[in-house]
């Protein structure tokens, strides 16, 4: 009997040990993050989206606003839908048929001194949520919670396509109906990136350390400068167009299913 509840014991333990590493796991994007002097700190985004994604973006914006380190606040769009110019200090979130160039939703950040977000764009493409596979709530709201959350430093906290699906939209799947919102897990990482204050703040800055920053955005990948991640068989990439200094423009993709050879 002692034996058999040894057993029992250990098999916990074991379990209690799988559960703690994954909370420890980090979902970190490299480091990046916004410069600020204080905790939290409030971000705009910038609404250039159409009537159909406006419910999804605000959805989005009240899900992360519930972190504790950061509050969002919606904003009238600085930039047009299509060419989705980035603004200095903020975040631009974009909705337009950027044509059938295989993905379906992109985030790009500035990194200014290798690790500060200088301003950000998210770019949701109607080419592919006009198709019935993602023209869904869930597909939509899926992907604007996910890019918006690589705009201030988030990564994936899971890259298998077809594992089960975590409950949150920083974690990648093929039915995303379980998977449109952050979890604790997004917000305990939030706190541990912007754990530290810095001595200078990006967030609403109105200048940039390189002129060349402000005009090198852009749907077309080969834009995007070099391949830096590849992952999921191609449906998940990062690219990097290094300006030299510390300074360049970070371009996470998700592609869709079947884009052949759109690239």
């Amino acid at each position: 009997m002692k034996s058999a509840v040894l057993r029992v014991l250990s098999v916990c333990a074991i379990a209690m040990m799988g559960m703690v590493g994954s909370l420890s796991a980090s979902h970190s994007w490299s480091g990046y993050h916004w410069a600020r002097t204080e905790n939290p700190f409030r971000l705009k985004v910038g609404d250039n989206v159409s009537a159909v994604w406006k419910p999804y973006l605000a959805v989005a914006i009240s899900d992360w606003s519930a972190s504790d380190v950061l509050d969002l606040d919606a904003d009238a769009g600085g930039t047009r839908a299509k060419n989705c110019r980035p603004t200095s200090g903020r975040i631009e979130v974009c909705s337009a048929s950027y044509g059938n160039n295989g993905w379906l939703g992109i985030a790009q950040i500035w990194i200014s001194g290798s690790v500060h977000i200088t301003q950000a764009t998210t770019r949701l493409n109607d080419y592919y949520f006009a198709q019935t596979r993602y023209n869904t709530p869930s597909w939509r709201q899926f992907v604007t919670c996910q890019e918006v959350g690589h705009d201030f430093g988030l990564d994936h906290q899971d890259e298998d396509f077809d594992n089960p699906n975590l409950g949150s939209c920083m974690d990648y799947t093929s039915d995303p109906v379980t998977n449109q919102h952050p979890n604790a897990h997004d917000y305990a990482q939030l706190k541990t990136i912007y754990a530290h204050l810095d001595n200078v703040t990006t967030v609403g800055a109105s200048t940039l350390p390189s002129p060349g920053m402000g005009q090198r955005d852009s749907d077309n990948p080969a834009q995007w400068g070099q391949l830096v991640r590849s992952a999921a068989g191609g449906r998940i990439e990062v690219y990097e167009l290094d300006f030299g200094r510390g300074d360049k423009m970070v371009t996470h993709v998700l592609w869709a299913e079947g884009r052949g050879d759109a690239r």
